[in-house]
């Protein structure tokens, strides 16, 4: 395990822009406000979006998308620098009219509607490859 203590610094509701990219615009807040480490949860709803699955076997993500609008259920995940620029690791669990879900990492999503809740941490966090998973997670055991 690779723990590092962190505390709370800033605190920010976001209604996101309908029309726009949900990612996309949690990166643009994250660089604009300079949160280089942080959390997020959120609700609303897509019009379309591409979640990916990351195939353990083979090593890397696997899309599929999504081309209807959804309920956005749940979505949470959290902020940190990945080679030099804000990087919002995003889930999200997307419902349609019957109840039925999809979920999985969320690459893109045109929102709808979107509301979000995002803390900053005061220490900053960076992605760095890590062999064992072949992915770039969080470099938690660096001094910074």
């Amino acid at each position: 395990m690779h723990v590092r203590e962190v505390s709370l610094e800033r605190s920010f509701v976001v209604r996101l822009a309908s029309g726009a990219d949900w990612r996309g615009q949690l990166e643009e807040l994250a660089a604009s406000e300079g949160i280089d480490a942080g959390w997020f949860i959120g609700l609303g709803a897509v019009r379309s979006a591409e979640l990916w699955y990351y195939n353990q076997s083979v090593g890397q993500y696997e899309p599929f998308a999504v081309d209807e609008p959804m309920e956005v259920a749940a979505c949470l995940g959290n902020i940190s620098m990945l080679d030099g620029e804000p990087f919002a690791h995003t889930h999200a669990v997307l419902s349609d009219p019957e109840g039925s879900s999809v979920a999985g990492h969320l690459n893109e999503a045109e929102v709808f509607a979107g509301e979000v809740f995002v803390v900053g941490f005061d220490r900053p966090l960076e992605r760095r490859y890590d062999p064992v998973t072949d992915l770039d997670l969080w470099a938690i055991d660096d001094a910074a």
